[in-house]
């Protein structure tokens, strides 16, 4: 049965800072999103750029089935999608803004000589989106995406070796003169779909994923795909501008602590402030079987609300399931056959005051509750 959202969760969700909107204020993801664009621009000089802003709430067919997602498909289940209704979502990537862009293209007139497009363009969709998501310090239940999507009809239809450039393109516009690398990946909405690997802190980390437009989903937005061809390319905006400045931490992205936020307003190095000690309590409770750290993490965001940037990091540590736990323990927690027993590690770190033992206990029997499914309750204060 799927949950939906409830009023006062969506309120919340859309009175969330749109941290890439400069008419909400400044901020380090603004500079990083126009080297990106700057970058696009110059290699793609006759092509128009177009910023399109959409609202977070999109219809289920514009996030998943125009999109080409199948039915069957793990991330629709409600544990990871946000569902406001039965048709009406809060977008899981910004991609749900471009079926209405292709819409709109279908009216438009193709050149006769189509040697000369009519349409060359560049739409940049930025802004947050909406999960069920782990708490760590790579993690956001919100975190901000841009999608990237070149839009031509000319008749030299865009290729993978415009694909290899806009990769190349963007990589010098994140992280200059990194080393970089494609590998294969599939989305439903392109096809040659590649993942942009850049090398980092000697590992390679997956930058962003782009791909050619898939020609059924052009049909399906009522054009023609012999006509128009496409570039796509998405891109987790913390996540590069973490690698951008070596931030440690997800969490100072959206910091007000007034150290933190003059460092967030261009993409200079990140100059390290003192940090909280951490404070760590394991909780020891009763879940459904089917509870992962994604989900753990959802329930802890909504039982605290602002308060969850408190944590630093929420760790499914162990998990026995019923069968496996001895009759003794399985009569104390009054354990039922498809319930697990597990340990979930609670790190807290507050980014800008020293959290009291008691403050800390107050949270952890907060987040006991939002957690634990068993009839007995094992609480500290």
């Amino acid at each position: 049965m799927t949950t939906y959202l409830t009023p006062a969760e969506v309120r919340r969700a859309l009175d969330l800072r749109d941290l890439t909107d400069s008419d909400q204020g400044s901020h380090a993801l603004q500079r990083l999103l126009d080297a990106i664009l700057q970058a696009l621009r110059a290699l793609w000089p006759g092509t128009e750029t177009e910023i399109v802003r959409t609202s977070p709430l999109v219809s289920v067919q514009d996030n998943y089935d125009r999109l080409g997602y199948d039915r069957a498909a793990i991330t629709r289940d409600a544990r990871y999608s946000r569902y406001v209704g039965p048709a009406v979502m809060l977008r899981s990537h910004t991609t749900a803004g471009v079926p209405p862009l292709l819409d709109a293209l279908a009216d438009r007139p193709v050149a006769a000589d189509r040697s000369v497009a009519v349409t060359d363009r560049l739409y940049a969709l930025p802004g947050p989106v909406y999960r069920r998501d782990a708490i760590d310090r790579t993690h956001l239940g919100t975190p901000h995406q841009v999608d990237l999507w070149r839009i031509t009809d000319r008749q030299q239809r865009l290729d993978t070796d415009d694909l290899i450039a806009m990769a190349s393109a963007l990589v010098d516009a994140v992280l200059p003169g990194a080393r970089w690398r494609v590998v294969e990946a599939d989305h439903p909405y392109t096809e040659s779909g590649r993942q942009i690997d850049v090398r980092y802190g000697g590992e390679w980390l997956e930058l962003a994923e782009c791909g050619l437009v898939d020609p059924g989903l052009v049909r399906r937005c009522g054009l023609d795909p012999e006509v128009w061809s496409g570039l796509a390319l998405g891109l987790g905006l913390e996540r590069a501008l973490m690698l951008r400045k070596g931030i440690h931490d997800i969490r100072l992205i959206g910091s007000t602590d007034s150290r933190v936020r003059e460092q967030m307003l261009d993409l200079e190095r990140w100059r390290p402030v003192s940090m909280q000690p951490a404070v760590r309590r394991d909780l020891s409770v009763v879940l459904d079987r089917s509870v992962d750290e994604e989900t753990i993490g959802d329930r802890v965001r909504t039982a605290l609300g602002d308060r969850v940037t408190l944590l630093e990091e929420v760790r499914l540590v162990a998990r026995t399931s019923h069968d496996d736990l001895p009759h003794g323990a399985r009569r104390r927690l009054q354990l039922r056959p498809g319930q697990v027993n597990a340990v979930v590690r609670l790190t807290l770190r507050p980014l800008d005051r020293t959290l009291t033992h008691e403050d800390a206990n107050a949270i952890r029997d907060e987040v006991y509750r939002a957690l634990h499914e068993g009839a007995v309750l094992e609480l500290i204060g």
